[in-house]
């Protein structure tokens, strides 16, 4: 079983997909991909993982902010959860942006993630963000990570089995209703 989560910020995308990630094993890897460089991301984390400590679902953390698509090749347990893949987007958008063809090379860790992510064979839940809904960015490096964004969700979209959106704490399920041309 192959998913994805998305929706906007605080929309409950983490908390809905570490329960649907547990009503699938019996205890799981959980990829984080966050980085505190502030106080504030700092706290933010810190939330995650008392969130995750509250729910009483046994995770073993692994905190791997760059090499996701090898992470989760060597992922072992029942259940593997990735939160989030916009943090992770973004930390390679900001590790390669002054390099000339940054794109290039994002969108072929892009690629690796998603061959990653297709075989797998146990449970795995990814975790994103919705970013293309608002305005279009005034900065460069802003419009390519949306754009980057966007591509990214769709490839992996079209690899889960199940795409989930998260919106005011409600999912819905994305795949099974999409229209076919």
């Amino acid at each position: 079983m192959k998913v994805l989560v998305t929706g906007g910020a605080r929309s409950g995308k983490s908390g809905f997909a570490e329960a649907y990630a547990a009503r699938l094993g019996d205890r799981g890897v959980y990829i984080a991909t966050a980085q505190a460089f502030d106080e504030e991301m700092e706290a933010r984390i810190e939330l995650h993982r008392e969130n995750r400590r509250n729910r009483g679902f046994h995770w073993d953390t692994t905190e791997e902010p760059y090499a996701l698509a090898e992470t989760l090749r060597t992922a072992n347990a029942p259940v593997v959860l990735v939160d989030c893949l916009t943090l992770w987007l973004s930390n390679w958008l900001l590790r390669c942006e002054h390099e000339q063809d940054a794109e290039r090379l994002i969108e072929h860790r892009i690629d690796e993630l998603a061959d990653a992510f297709g075989s797998m064979e146990g449970p795995v839940v990814l975790v994103t963000n919705e970013v293309g809904y608002g305005l279009v960015p005034e900065y460069k490096l802003g419009r390519i990570f949306r754009d980057l964004s966007g591509r990214m969700n769709q490839k992996l979209a079209r690899t889960a089995d199940q795409v989930f959106l998260v919106t005011a704490g409600i999912p819905v399920e994305l795949k099974s209703q999409a229209f076919r041309l």
